[in-house]
């Protein structure tokens, strides 16, 4: 039988309370004492989130951190629930309270159980290649990010004003969407690897509906003022460098704000560049670069 939502929300704020009670307080390089937990975000969609911050009260600066997305539902449904690890200690210890959100649809929430509705549908589906519909699956996902500053604003646990949106692959996607809307609180975006449609039936630079994704992302640079970093590599096989400058040009010619930096070949996917640790000193003194100039 399906929980009614004021149930479900319920078990969210005890199975937060426990998991918070499991947290510890890790040391960073630079003496910064930071602090990782779980949370179960009660949102209009409730889901899970992994959350890093300087060990205190706050408020803080927030840097919420979209993950990319997976069409097939036995691969979300063991989607992890930490992505981005050492990149979101990274922000951390630079002062911010980073929050990782776990989408709707992906873990449990991925198995079709009736008695798991209530973790939310998987929303980020763009139709079929002859037709996407990649303007509403970005913004589908930018709304949660609008969910989740409000909901921790409310809270009193960040400064509103300051916010920074990450986003990498389809959550790179995301953010470029959010950027078209212009949220207030939300002073710059970075993207890594952003995109749609790429590896279309698993085959390497194979992407879906090309210029339909560049004309997408003309259509939000019309209305996008939001300074913005777009991070790709050259060795990626989901968005290679002749696509992504594509939609930087037209991004850009629209009127939207952002720097382009093509990163060298990473690994032997460089789609996933965000999630090494080793990737971190060639990508963070660009960021830092770039946040520096947003003060």
């Amino acid at each position: 039988m399906r929980q009614p939502i004021s149930t479900a929300l319920g078990c969210f704020a005890a199975m937060l309370l426990v998991l918070a009670a499991f947290t510890a307080p890790a040391r960073a390089q630079d003496d910064v004492r930071i602090q990782e937990e779980i949370w179960a975000l009660p949102l209009p969609l409730p889901m899970f989130a992994y959350l890093v911050r300087p060990v205190g009260d706050g408020p803080f600066p927030l840097v919420i951190m979209n993950h990319g997305v997976s069409l097939n539902p036995t691969d979300r449904s063991f989607f992890p629930l930490v992505e981005f690890r050492d990149a979101a200690k990274w922000f951390a210890k630079h002062g911010y309270l980073v929050v990782a959100p776990v989408g709707s649809g992906y873990g449990a929430a991925a198995i079709d159980i009736p008695e798991r509705a209530i973790y939310g549908p998987f929303f980020s589906k763009v139709g079929k290649c002859t037709n996407p519909n990649f303007h509403d699956a970005g913004l589908a996902v930018a709304q949660v990010d609008l969910a989740i500053i409000d909901y921790l604003a409310a809270e009193k646990r960040i400064i509103p004003k300051d916010v920074i949106v990450v986003g990498q692959s389809a959550g790179g996607w995301a953010s470029i969407a959010l950027s078209s809307v212009n949220p207030p609180p939300v002073k710059a975006i970075i993207t890594f690897a952003a995109g749609r449609g790429g590896r279309v039936g698993g085959k390497p630079n194979n992407n879906c509906a090309p210029d339909r994704l560049v004309k997408a992302t003309a259509d939000f640079g019309r209305t996008s003022r939001v300074p913005m970093l777009w991070i790709y590599i050259e060795n990626d096989t989901f968005f290679g460098p002749d696509l992504s400058k594509r939609m930087h040009t037209a991004f850009t010619a629209a009127g939207g704000r952002a720097e382009y930096h093509l990163m060298p070949p990473f690994g032997n996917e460089g789609h996933f560049f965000i999630g090494s640790p080793d990737a971190i000193p060639l990508w963070s003194p660009l960021v830092t670069k770039f946040l520096d100039a947003q003060k």
